[in-house]
């Protein structure tokens, strides 16, 4: 991530800075977060040891790049993310995903 003047970041989809995420496991490329909105991406080179337990904060919006999941919403449908699929889920809920190996996606949390 590189910040080109105040409040302008850049990024690429082959970026090379990634580290762990803790959170949800596999690795983060933040582009930017404390801006009023947290964007980056999340790659998973293979299939976590468990299905991934998430409760996003605020509204996340997704953009699959690479490889399938499936996202079990609680107490709704589940939705199968594959490339090209834009996804967009309310905070507060848990949602439980199902990650294949080579999964990786744009993300937006907030706005």
């Amino acid at each position: 991530m590189t910040e080109i003047h105040p409040g302008v970041f850049v990024s690429s989809t082959q970026a090379q800075d990634w580290e762990p995420d803790e959170e949800v496991g596999g690795e983060v490329h933040v582009l930017c977060t404390d801006v009023g909105v947290d964007a980056g991406m999340s790659r998973f080179a293979e299939t976590p040891a468990h299905p991934v337990r998430y409760t996003p904060p605020s509204r996340e919006t997704v953009v699959v790049l690479e490889g399938s999941a499936r996202v079990e919403v609680t107490g709704g449908p589940t939705v199968e993310l594959a490339p090209g699929v834009l996804a967009s889920f309310p905070g507060g809920v848990e949602y439980t995903w199902h990650i294949d190996p080579g999964f990786k996606e744009v993300w937006v949390i907030g706005g």
